[in-house]
């Protein structure tokens, strides 16, 4: 049975209360202080916290109601709080419904509203421990699975990034290349650094070269090194990436750009392990793991004539595929706290617009997004102003819509949850009621 605290300093707030939760099968605690009741909430698992905004008949400021509130976002930031105010107090109310109150009525309120608001917040709470349930499980599994292996830091939620993560340290310990393809942003070079931290040569150098910041008359100086004058500018000799990675990892970043006379050099230094440095005849030997990115089509570059099908096939030893980050939408909230300065955190409207963005930047766009946002917050909550980012529909695949779902977004986020509706109203942004209702208008039957 869900257990709501009411703390209000008038006994007959509480007595009203407590009678019209009984009716809904719901327990209540009564605490007539702040104090109380944070007291109670130390001791006693609450699902739902309701509280006034003033405590003292003789001060009309709201100053303590507004300390409670952030008292509690304090020690408890996930429990929903309601606000109980008087028309005086409407924009103090406001302004922490901004810092993330779930609602706020005021006095005298309506029962009909206010049960509506209740149970729906506390279906919230039921589907997220749910949820947290569920995804401790998950995390049990993945941490056996993954402990034994260096992972830099990657942070992850979601199945697609375990299953890459995963797929990244089974390979690493092979000496084939490797070939990682995904769209711009979701973090293609961490996963070149997973693959030579848990490789044979992890002892060894790891060196990237962005082959698409460079001209294409360098590449080759870049790549294999040159000798004092042997080209404008090359006053001294200078080695090239292949010598700096001997022993280790070179990871040739945007390989998809490569100029074909460089693809047809670095064919050869694959095939024979040997290369001369530009305006030098004297070849030397290097033993390097080559892992490669790209976020084009390779094939089709091939059908082009802009890339070597030999050098692709050199290549693609093992293609470790990425997913954008709204195909992997576990991992978006988890990516945004941890983006987030210590002590800083989301409100319940944040949370909601980050998971309704498209996110067409990946994960580079959501750390930049969270670095500006904590510059723009006020206080420690991070706002859905402060993201000022635009909702779109859905994002592709994401199954969250801004909007009322569809009768395919609903049946698409019931096969991805495998038919529990807790997990695909979370998914969708309802309650479970709301979607009942939806299942039960567009004929859809609850399996």
């Amino acid at each position: 049975m869900p257990t709501v605290l009411v703390i209000d300093d008038n006994p007959a707030v509480a007595t009203a209360l407590e009678m019209l939760f009984s009716l809904q099968e719901i327990d209540t605690l009564r605490a007539e202080s702040p104090q109380a009741g944070l007291e109670l909430l130390r001791r006693h698992n609450v699902d739902l916290v309701i509280q006034d905004m003033n405590f003292h008949a003789d001060t009309t400021s709201g100053d303590e109601g507004i300390a409670l509130f952030h008292d509690i976002r304090a020690q408890h930031p996930d429990l929903p709080v309601i606000l109980l105010t008087a028309w005086t107090h409407l924009e103090s109310a406001i302004d922490l419904v901004k810092a993330g109150a779930a609602d706020y009525l005021a006095k005298p309120w309506d029962d009909r509203r206010l049960l509506a608001t209740v149970n729906n917040l506390l279906e919230l709470a039921e589907t997220r421990r749910e949820l947290a349930q569920r995804d401790a499980g998950e995390r049990q599994r993945r941490d056996a699975l993954l402990r034994d292996y260096d992972l830099r830091g990657v942070v992850y939620a979601d199945t697609a990034s375990e299953n890459a993560l995963a797929l990244a340290c089974q390979i690493a310990h092979a000496d084939i290349p490797v070939l990682i393809t995904g769209p711009n942003g979701v973090g293609k070079e961490k996963y070149a650094e997973i693959v030579h931290a848990n490789s044979r040569v992890r002892g060894g150098p790891f060196i990237a070269l962005n082959c698409g910041a460079l001209p294409g008359e360098l590449i080759e100086a870049e790549l294999f090194g040159a000798e004092a004058g042997a080209y404008t500018g090359a006053g001294k000799a200078r080695e090239g990436k292949f010598e700096a990675a001997d022993g280790g990892t070179l990871f040739l970043d945007e390989i998809g750009t490569m100029p074909l006379a460089g693809q047809v050099k670095l064919l050869r230094v694959l095939e024979t392990g040997r290369f001369q440095r530009l305006g030098s005849n004297r070849e030397r030997t290097v033993k390097v793991r080559i892992v490669s990115a790209t976020n084009a089509n390779l094939q089709a570059l091939i059908a082009d004539g802009r890339f070597r099908e030999d050098l692709f096939y050199r290549l693609n030893g093992i293609e470790l595929r990425l997913l954008p980050l709204a195909q992997r939408p576990r991992d978006i909230l988890p990516l945004a706290r941890h983006f987030l300065p210590t002590g800083v955190r989301l409100s319940a409207d944040a949370e909601r617009v980050l998971l309704q963005h498209a996110w067409p930047g990946n994960v580079r766009e959501l750390r930049n997004t969270m670095q500006r946002a904590a510059l723009l917050a006020r206080g420690n909550t991070v706002s859905e102003s402060d993201l000022d980012l635009r909702v779109t529909n859905a994002g592709p695949a994401t199954g969250f819509a801004s909007n009322e779902p569809d009768r395919a977004t609903i049946e698409a986020a019931l096969e991805r949850h495998g038919g529990v509706l807790a997990q695909a109203a979370a998914e969708l942004g309802l309650s479970r009621q709301a979607l009942y209702r939806r299942l039960d208008r567009l004929g859809i039957r609850r399996e």
